[in-house]
C-alpha cells in the first residue's frame, strides 16, 4: 500500500517503512509521531483512492527519528570589473521520519 501526501508545498509518495525528511516544524517536546492528514492518494489495494483534493477520512502515521539541520548552502553573488561580491550561506532545518501506517 502506498500514498501520496502534501507535505509544505511538495508532494511524496510514501508506502510502510520509508524514511523520509520533511520540513520542521512546531512539535511538542515529548512527541514521538507525526500525522499526515493532507492525503492526495490512496492505493495498492485494487483501485486507488484519488481526492479532490484530499482523500476524506486518510492519513499516514510516521515516527520520529530526528531533528537536524541539512548541509550548508552557499549563495555567491558576483558582478564582474565591479568589486561586488556578496556571500550568504543557509541552512535548512528538517525532520527524519519512518512511516508506520497508512489509513484510508
Amino acid at each position: 500500500m502506498y500514498a501520496v501526501i502534501e507535505d509544505s508545498g511538495s508532494q511524496i509518495k510514501v508506502s510502510e517503512g520509508d524514511i523520509i525528511k520533511i520540513d520542521t516544524r512546531e512539535l511538542a517536546e515529548d512527541a514521538d509521531t507525526v500525522t499526515f492528514d493532507r492525503v492526495l492518494l490512496v492505493g495498492g489495494e485494487g483501485d486507488a483512492k484519488i481526492g479532490a483534493p484530499y482523500v476524506s477520512g486518510a492519513s499516514v502515521e510516521a515516527d520520529i527519528l530526528e531533528e537536524g539541520r541539512d548541509e550548508k548552502l552557499d549563495i555567491w553573488k558576483k558582478k564582474r570589473r565591479k568589486g561586488y561580491v556578496r556571500h550568504k550561506g543557509h541552512r535548512q532545518g528538517f525532520v527524519r521520519v519512518k512511516v508506520t501506517g497508512i489509513k484510508g
